[in-house]
């Protein structure tokens, strides 16, 4: 019998509500992959609270839980890793350091790294010096790499309003020749009204995946949308296609979401969860 797809998530956790691996481990895990998460904070809620408990992972403690990681050989067994929101300097330098331990040691590991750092309501929510070891360690390891607009201007000191920006920025953002950017929740001078978009841009070229915006701004999006696209490439979609499913797949989350007036993503809609049950290349989402 064949074993499911390995990942390993290295991102927050909250006891409350879905961001970080709070987001992801369910949809990977229900779309049937086996999930070893590592949180690299753990809070009490999503941060739309008026109060936020918890803190980073002591370096002392999360080294440890690497190097637990690396005893069960996690890292050769992975068939990806994803790595999200980090909240203190040390955790960000050990975390590059395991992302390139592994990779040396399973060369056929698929490694998306979304650089949750900020957007464009509250701006940077990360220390500089956070974002300097995405930019400069994590991001240039990328296979898979899934910016908002604004982590992209960030980086790269480039606006982001037309395809060629996108073009410019890949190229400053320094990910492997065969590294595959995707820039998400894109309102590009030409996207079609009343969407976002996703932009694909690898040296294949470029795909453009628009998708109808919703009005509604909910932590813990991009984590899910991240997570799908996993689910989607370990069940063997094309990178294209998984970035529509999940695409589809959050949509719905936030829809359901709104529909409860909720204040971040909700994964427990009936037909969301239904679609995880069954994805793979022959499946049908709308």
């Amino acid at each position: 019998m064949t074993r499911p797809p390995f990942v390993i998530s290295i991102q927050s956790q909250v006891v409350f509500g879905h961001v970080g691996n709070s987001a992801a481990l369910f949809p990977m895990q229900a779309a049937g992959l086996e999930v070893a998460s590592i949180p690299t904070v753990v809070f009490s809620n999503t941060p739309n609270y008026p109060t936020l408990r918890g803190h980073a992972l002591p370096p002392e403690f999360f080294s440890d839980l690497l190097q637990g990681a690396r005893e069960r050989a996690l890292p050769e067994r992975a068939a990806f890793i994803l790595t999200g929101y980090i909240g203190s300097l040390d955790v960000a330098l050990m975390v590059a350091d395991f992302v390139a331990e592994a990779k040396a040691a399973n060369p056929d590991l698929i490694y998306l790294c979304d650089p949750v750092m900020g957007d464009a309501g509250p701006g940077l929510y990360v220390p500089e010096a956070i974002a300097d070891v995405m930019r400069a360690r994590l991001l240039p390891m990328a296979d898979i790499a899934t910016p908002n607009p604004f982590e992209l201007t960030w980086l790269t000191g480039r606006e982001i309003t037309t395809l060629a920006d996108l073009e410019a920025a890949r190229q400053a953002l320094h990910i492997s020749v065969q590294g595959r950017l995707i820039a998400t929740g894109c309102a590009l001078d030409d996207t079609p009204g009343g969407h976002i978009e996703s932009v694909i841009l690898s040296s294949d070229g470029i795909s453009r995946h628009p998708t109808r915006h919703l009005p509604v701004a909910l932590p813990g999006t991009g984590d899910l949308f991240a997570a799908l696209i996993i689910a989607g490439l370990g069940h063997g979609l094309a990178l294209d296609r998984a970035v529509e499913t999940a695409q589809i797949l959050t949509s719905r989350a936030l829809g359901h979401a709104s529909a409860l007036g909720a204040g971040e993503v909700v994964l427990s809609e009936r037909e969301f969860r239904r679609a995880l049950l069954t994805l793979g290349p022959s499946c049908e989402i709308t």
